[in-house]
């Protein structure tokens, strides 16, 4: 089990957290080699496929390197699925008490979605730090979360929903952003055309772009 402290330290050492759709378990090893040849050694595989825990498994098993979390959890028959295929955090896209109560309850480290004031209060009843602000540019982008900084200074934010190139350096920039979630690097036309090379290609374009300024 991963400490929720070094969780948060990785992911905020890499300060991008690839968001992967997996329609196959057997692309899982090649993605997560593919990110890590890119200098990405993070990823957040959303429960969107039925592949999902297979690729989690196959990923802690033959590619001990990657922090590999799941996201997209929605259900405590998800979150179970998760924890047994050895998932290291859970992502979710809204704040739901149960979740967060259950992962918590099986030492996971989670990061909720917030977008709004009162998410972030409950996150923070619930003893949480960092929460993922989505869908990040349709809820406010940088501005909004410049604003949430006011009332609530203590709390880290992982902005994820139409980030990409152009704007991932003006989230970054902001002292309250942890990393920002993002796929256009992990393209699942690109997974599934088997195009692991352009994905490190781009993977280590988009890591260049986090250490520009």
């Amino acid at each position: 089990m991963v400490a929720r402290t070094d969780v948060q330290s990785r992911i905020s050492a890499a300060r991008l957290l690839p968001v992967v759709v997996l329609e196959r378990a057997q692309d899982a090893v090649p993605l997560a080699r593919a990110l890590l040849e890119g200098g990405l050694p993070v990823a957040e595989v959303t429960f969107r496929t039925d592949e999902a825990a297979e690729a989690i498994s196959r990923i802690r098993k033959d590619v001990p390197g990657m922090l590999v979390g799941a996201g997209t959890v929605l259900t405590k028959a998800q979150l179970a699925d998760a924890s047994a295929a050895g998932a290291q955090f859970i992502v979710t896209p809204g704040f739901n008490p149960a979740i967060v109560e259950a992962a918590q309850a099986a030492g996971l480290s989670i990061v909720p979605g917030v977008n709004n004031p009162t998410g972030v209060e409950q996150a923070m009843a619930a003893g949480l730090e960092v929460v993922k602000f989505f869908p990040a540019e349709p809820s406010g982008g940088v501005p909004f979360i410049k604003a949430l900084t006011g009332p609530y200074p203590g709390m880290r934010f992982v902005p994820t929903g139409g980030i990409g190139p152009d704007n991932l350096a003006s989230y970054l920039a902001l002292p309250a952003v942890m990393a920002c979630g993002g796929s256009w690097m992990v393209d699942a036309k690109l997974i599934r055309d088997g195009k692991f090379e352009e994905i490190s290609r781009l993977t280590a374009e988009a890591v260049a772009l986090t250490r520009k300024g």
